[in-house]
């Protein structure tokens, strides 16, 4: 594949991602799915009852999230606070059919691991302002497969910090580490240079995420290592 081949595929992939995106913020905020203004973990006990009533009629339909990973290991209303933003709504899922970021384009958890994970979860929170917060997690059947589906996170988005001049990208990562486990921010740049948003990757023990800030629906300064930390702290309770 030529250089400019792989920028191309990279356009592609990012341009379906950032329509799905929008299509979503869309939907949710037209009530399709269900916009509320609670947190994740309150939107997803209706959303597990859902999916539990479809499993019963349609078994291999939807896999409900076994103990150890949950709507309460995501991102919830709380973790927002003096980050400037305000989230309006959530919604839950437990498929791991979300797509992963704008980098991976419509590269699921489920492709990820290869529907080896023993649980998932997702969130899509929108906002008052311009922007679209997406998490989705997994839950690896030991540490070592947790590890190495943290590295292809990783290489995923790196893939998409060297771009050439004037195109979207992923900046440098700003790492935390803590006692539970690492969440590595990667702020994106739009072709002009000015920040919009970024995706996290974080590892905790056995579990997995991605969260990904589209948009800049905040001036903060450091908005996104405050979610990324939130992220991680959710993941590891």
């Amino acid at each position: 594949m030529t250089e400019n081949q792989a920028v191309q595929q990279k356009s592609v992939r990012r341009s379906r991602v950032a329509a799905a995106a929008c299509s979503a913020a869309a939907l949710i905020t037209a009530g399709v799915f269900g916009t509320q203004s609670a947190t994740a973990d309150g939107a997803a006990h209706r959303t597990e009852a859902a999916a539990r009533t479809v499993a019963a009629a349609h078994p291999t339909a939807v896999t409900v999230a076994a103990p150890g990973l949950g709507s309460a290991d995501l991102v919830q209303s709380e973790d927002y606070f003096q980050t400037g933003l305000n989230p309006v709504g959530a919604t839950v899922a437990l498929t791991g059919r979300q797509a992963l970021s704008a980098c991976s384009g419509e590269e699921t958890m489920r492709d990820l691991t290869k529907g080896k994970a023993t649980a998932y979860a997702s969130v899509n929170w929108t906002f008052d302002t311009d922007g679209l917060l997406i998490e989705s997690a997994a839950s690896a059947p030991t540490r070592a497969a947790a590890a190495a589906w943290d590295r292809q996170l990783v290489a995923l988005v790196q893939d998409c910090q060297d771009e050439p001049a004037g195109h979207w990208h992923y900046g440098a990562a700003h790492t935390l580490t803590t006692t539970g486990g690492t969440a590595r921010w990667y702020p994106a740049y739009n072709g002009d240079g000015t920040v919009s948003g970024g995706t996290a990757v974080l590892l905790s023990g056995t579990k997995v995420a991605v969260v990904e800030l589209t948009g800049r629906p905040t001036h903060a300064a450091t908005y996104g290592e405050s979610i990324a930390g939130a992220a991680l702290n959710r993941l590891r309770s």
